[in-house]
């Protein structure tokens, strides 16, 4: 796999939309020829050498690139938009719509991202080492079509309405989240190892969603049916079981109603 370093050289004014910064739009290219692939700040055209020193080689494919990034992303968006294949692995924190799109290949962000990160992921490996914003994984804006494959992972926290419109993949939050977590879900599964505030699994079909701590205020729409012994992401526990939401339509399944299930450890 060969390996393409960009290190940030100028801060942008405004914010930098990064959307070719990922290994599809790099496969084939040599430093220079990247460093004429575009970027907007604001409705100004400028490139990828505008902002970064790059060094090194794209692999031929994407799955034979790997992009490191060094300096301030704080300021930049889209970066590892809609990769399918390869690495990025961004040395900082990151701006919004990181990793939105995906559909394969691995994303790591050693710092934090802002919201509306992971929207609408398909496939692939994202994992963000510091903390997430809102609408982590969620549908974008006036869409239905939240995450629906892979894995994205938070070490740190996430905010509100993470996984909102979820139909597929898998989530972990190693630490809290706030409000609506999972509302609208249709499938897919949400671990949150710490505590969940309120409005937990607001309106789901179909999915699982996994709290090892507390939540605040438990949705009146859930119903406990009893208590189950599973290994969930290496932890093995004892949890009670619910069914909900109640209220949500559901569809059927060899004649049986298929509920959402909620899992809270013990």
């Amino acid at each position: 796999m060969n390996t393409v370093t960009l290190t940030v050289k100028n801060t942008p004014e405004l914010f930098l939309e990064c959307e070719n910064v990922n290994p599809d739009a790099f496969a084939g290219k040599k430093a220079a020829d990247i460093a004429k692939l575009g970027a907007f700040q604001g409705k100004e055209i400028t490139t990828l050498g505008d902002y970064f020193t790059i060094a090194g080689e794209a692999g031929a494919t994407a799955a034979d690139t790997k992009i490191v990034i060094n300096g301030d992303c704080t300021k930049m968006k889209y970066i590892g938009a809609k990769m399918n294949a390869g690495e990025v692995i961004v040395n900082s924190t990151c701006d919004m719509y990181t990793g939105s799109w995906m559909s394969g290949g691995k994303l790591l962000v050693k710092g934090n991202v802002h919201s509306f990160c992971g929207l609408a992921m398909k496939g692939g490996e994202f994992t963000i080492e510091g903390n997430a914003g809102n609408y982590l994984g969620a549908a974008y804006r006036g869409d239905w079509r939240g995450m629906s494959g892979g894995v994205l992972r938070v070490k740190g926290n996430a905010g509100s309405d993470v996984g909102t419109f979820m139909i597929g993949g898998e989530m972990i939050i190693e630490g809290d989240v706030d409000i609506h977590l999972g509302t609208h879900m249709e499938g897919g599964r949400i671990i949150v190892k710490g505590n969940a505030n309120r409005r937990v699994g607001g309106q789901v079909v179909k999915g699982e969603i996994y709290i090892f701590g507390k939540i605040n205020v438990m949705m009146p729409g859930y119903k406990q049916v009893g208590e189950v012994s599973l290994d969930v992401d290496g932890t093995k526990a004892k949890f009670a079981e619910y069914i909900g939401d109640i209220g949500e339509r559901h569809p059927k399944r060899k004649g049986e109603t298929v509920y959402g299930k909620l899992y809270m450890k013990q």
